[in-house]
């Protein structure tokens, strides 16, 4: 589990496609702290450590999650956003991110808002339920809050401190992020009988 304050932005050093997909990331984090098999959200991806040094770390992406999230189009220095994993008693500054993504969003708008950016989405058809006004996404791993929903697209601002801290400082309309939806809003909707 994580929260969605991205704690680092790493950068893919290298990536070894061959069976599963193996990418090495460049961290700021204290890798002495992360053990083998520890769980990292690189761009909103839960994924497992199987290798590590000083500043970096190793994971496998299977064929099923290359499918479903953006890591397939990951190369050399693509910059990423990470997360160590949530302990119990660390702050819940986000909302509860699984890590799990339940699909890819396309940038389809940006523009000046003030300071901030003024970020419009669209999603997959079949995710567009689940996307409600003042409620919780995940993009890239990053927790957000829904502006607005218009059909498939919806509105978030992204204030100078994020743009800084994220990889959102430099997404540009046509560009694609991972989206896990708010758990609850999946939740409701399975008891509801609509999924």
């Amino acid at each position: 589990m994580f929260t969605g304050i991205i704690t680092d932005v790493g950068r893919v050093r290298a990536v070894e496609r061959q069976g599963d997909t193996r990418f090495t990331v460049e961290t700021a984090f204290d890798m002495e702290t992360v053990p083998i098999g520890a769980s990292i959200a690189n761009n909103g991806v839960c994924l497992t450590v199987v290798e590590k040094g000083p500043g970096w770390f190793a994971v496998q992406a299977s064929a099923e999650t290359l499918s479903k999230t953006t890591l397939g189009g990951w190369a050399e220095g693509t910059r990423v956003n990470l997360e160590r994993a949530l302990k119990v008693g660390d702050e819940l500054g986000g909302h509860i991110v699984s890590g799990h993504v339940d699909g890819v969003a396309t940038v389809a708008d940006v523009r000046a808002d003030g300071e901030s950016k003024r970020f419009t989405f669209e999603v997959p058809a079949g995710l567009a339920k689940y996307i409600a006004s003042k409620g919780s996404v995940a993009l890239d791993g990053v927790s957000l809050t829904v502006n607005e929903v218009d059909g498939a697209r919806f509105g978030v601002n992204i204030i100078p401190h994020t743009q800084d801290a994220t990889t959102f400082g430099t997404l540009k309309a046509g560009d694609r992020v991972n989206l896990e939806i708010d758990m609850l809003a999946r939740y409701v909707a399975r008891l509801a009988g609509q999924e």
